[in-house]
């Protein structure tokens, strides 16, 4: 009985594996970016209507929510992150 050849991959070199890896990190960084931005211009309209009916341009309780999310997902430095996507939403205060 005689079995029918498989096909093997070779194994790729680390530095292959690494200019791979940088490709989807460059990729990941492009949406990242493209969603801080969006995030910026949805923040803007939140914080023109709140001011357009009366209120303050910033919701500390709202803020603190998210930073809490973030804390909680992502440990401590989710706080720094949050904080800054804070700031570069709303400015600084």
């Amino acid at each position: 009985m005689t079995t029918a050849p498989t096909a093997t991959t070779a194994p790729t070199s680390p530095e292959a594996e690494i200019a791979t890896a940088r490709e989807r990190v460059d990729a990941l960084d492009a949406e990242i970016i493209a969603l801080v931005r969006e995030r910026m211009a949805v923040s803007a309209t939140i914080q023109e209507a709140r001011i357009a009916g009366g209120g303050r341009r910033v919701h500390l309780s709202r803020e603190m929510e998210i930073l809490t999310r973030f804390r909680t997902e992502l440990g401590g430095h989710g706080t720094t992150l949050a904080m800054t996507l804070l700031e570069l939403s709303r400015g600084r205060v």
